[in-house]
């Protein structure tokens, strides 16, 4: 009986986690505002996202497990290289380019 008891609470658990899925939106204002010039709502982690010859003045993203990594664009970090120019946690939030720099790409884990 205890293990019947043990392996129904576990099934409950599992069932009631969310599965977690990451959107990215980008924007073409400061703090998520202006025109949505780009998404993605089946990103997955590890995977470079960028919007090509594009960039964004800031991201908004949601459902990130871990640490999501933002590229500046113009040169040495587009498509995700030589490191991010801003890494933040997980969850769910906005993240605006330095002055004089756009977003070109993200990635998370």
């Amino acid at each position: 009986m205890q293990f019947n008891v043990a392996l129904l609470a576990a099934a409950l658990v599992v069932s009631a986690s969310p599965a977690l899925s990451a959107t990215v939106v980008f924007f073409s204002g400061a703090d998520c505002t202006g025109q949505n010039i780009g998404q993605r709502t089946d990103l997955g982690p590890n995977v470079c996202l960028t919007l090509g010859s594009r960039s964004a003045r800031s991201i908004r993203y949601s459902g990130i497990p871990n640490n999501i990594r933002f590229y500046e664009s113009g040169g040495g970090h587009d498509s995700c290289t030589n490191g991010a120019t801003t890494t933040l946690g997980g969850g769910s939030g906005c993240s605006t380019a330095p002055a004089g720099f756009n977003w070109e790409s993200v990635s998370y884990n």
